[in-house]
């Protein structure tokens, strides 16, 4: 007795078929909705751009603030510079008052062949920044050469509100990261001069 094969309903196979491109397209947008959660938590902090900056050079620090606390608008940004960051020079903005309290180093610095003991050791900018908009505030430093690359230099921050205050002062230890805090400080990566290619100047010859 010869078995016949009954082929499956054409209606069966495009369940299938739309099944299977349901499963797909769910795992796709799940896949999306982690990334972008990743990426909405870490909008919600106040970062430091750029993120990666060289040991001995000059750096121009973008504190990025997105919201205010809990809805409450913004009305002050204090700034504490970490030691072995020296020659800070802030940058003023309209609209805004800008303070700076100076203080001595930990120890005397070889900048440019001049010593410095002493400069800004806090920056503070007062003025509105509404919840519903975001702000930089920017300032110049130099990255000294008693920094370690290959480490993370951490900026402390403090959001002064109309109502609440954030202080964006978490420093992850050994044990911990900085994604396990609400309120981790601003960090950069410092890494190496060696790192960065030398720029090649043409010979006289070659203009």
């Amino acid at each position: 007795m010869k078995l016949l094969h009954t082929p499956r309903p054409e209606s069966h196979v495009a369940a299938h078929a739309s099944s299977s491109r349901i499963t797909a397209l769910q795992s796709f947008f799940a896949a999306v909705g982690f990334g972008l959660l990743g990426i909405t938590a870490a909008s919600a902090h106040v970062t430091l751009e750029p993120q990666q900056a060289i040991v001995g050079s000059a750096y121009r620090a973008v504190v990025i603030v997105p919201h205010g606390c809990a809805g409450s608008p913004t009305l002050k940004l204090r700034v504490q510079i970490p030691n072995g960051v020296i020659a800070v020079k802030p940058q003023p903005k309209a609209g805004w008052t800008l303070e700076t309290v100076n203080g001595k180093y930990g120890q005397t610095f070889d900048y440019f062949g001049t010593p410095i003991s002493e400069g800004v050791k806090e920056i503070a900018w007062s003025g509105r920044l509404l919840d519903e908009n975001y702000d930089e505030f920017i300032f110049r430093a130099y990255l000294t050469s008693d920094l370690q690359p290959g480490t993370k230099l951490y900026v402390r921050v403090v959001q002064e509100c109309e109502k609440g205050i954030s202080r964006w002062i978490e420093v992850p230890t050994n044990d911990t990261s900085s994604d396990e805090f609400k309120f981790p400080a601003p960090a950069v990566q410092l890494i190496p001069r060696s790192s960065v290619p030398a720029v090649q100047h043409p010979s006289p010859g070659a203009w």
